[in-house]
Order: structure tokens, then C-alpha cells, then sequence
């Protein structure tokens, strides 16, 4: 016959072993978070501020046409990262923008449509909440693109 004490000491043995057994005392981490579904258009635009950059610096007489276009994206970064919570300035996948003079405002135009499709279907799965910022984001980058003809 068990006394009180062993049986206590034995529920308490099984009582371990199940909740070893359900993960509380595993050493494993945790996996990362799923990234924010708006990361993309955050990416987008650090990229797209990017490449304008690089198409000033390579044509400076564009500068007084694309700077405000760049500025644009520079302020959807910083309202994309501020709603995801994530850093305005982190690297974001280059567009690539080319040297010549005739292909650059070209090149950022089919970025700029492209970007524009990542906004649209962004805005058509985003809740009502975040629909209202990519619904804006792609409208400007349509305009964009128009700008740009």
C-alpha cells in the first residue's frame, strides 16, 4: 500500500513527464513569426526610393522630376513600417534602374507598374483597416507610372 507521500512524489512524477511531453520544457525556440503581410510593399518602396536615387545621381538634369516621386515612397515606407512595426530604413531588394539616359525613366515605369500590382492585391486581401493605405500607395503608383511616360 502507497502512503500519502508516495503517491504524491508518483503524481508528481507523472504530472512532469506529461507536461515534458507537451513542449513546456523543450529547449526548442520558438519559430520565427510569419512575416507582416504589407512586408512586400514596405520592400517595394525602399526599392523603389532606391532606384530613383540611382537614376538622379546618374541624370542629374531628372532630378526635379523624380525627386518628388522618390519622396513619395520614402513617406509609404515609413507609414508601412510604422503600421507593421518594422524598420523603415532595412534593406530591401534592389530595382534595378539603368545607366542610359532614354531606358531610365522607362525601366521605373514597368517597376512602378509592378509595384502597383503588389499594391492592388494587397489592398484586395488586406482587413478594411490596412485597405485604405495600399488602396493609396497603389493609386499613387499608377500615377506614378503615368508621370513617367
Amino acid at each position: 500500500m502507497l502512503t500519502n507521500s508516495r503517491r504524491t512524489f508518483i503524481g508528481a512524477l507523472v504530472g512532469s513527464a506529461t507536461l515534458a511531453g507537451c513542449g513546456v520544457f523543450d529547449s526548442e525556440p520558438e519559430p520565427p513569426p510569419a512575416p507582416d503581410a504589407f512586408q512586400p510593399l514596405l520592400d517595394e518602396a525602399l526599392a523603389l526610393a532606391a532606384s530613383y536615387d540611382r537614376v538622379i545621381v546618374a541624370q542629374p538634369a531628372l532630378a526635379a522630376r523624380l525627386t518628388p516621386l522618390a519622396e513619395d515612397h520614402r513617406a509609404h515606407a515609413a507609414d508601412l513600417a510604422r503600421l507593421i512595426g518594422a524598420a523603415a530604413g532595412s534593406a530591401a531588394p534592389s530595382v534595378s534602374a539603368p545607366s542610359g539616359g532614354a531606358d531610365t525613366t522607362a525601366t521605373l515605369r514597368k517597376a512602378e507598374q509592378a509595384a502597383q500590382k503588389t499594391a492592388v492585391a494587397a489592398c484586395k486581401a488586406a482587413p478594411a483597416d490596412r485597405a485604405m493605405l495600399a488602396g493609396s500607395i497603389a493609386a499613387c503608383r499608377a500615377t506614378h507610372a503615368e508621370a513617367l511616360r
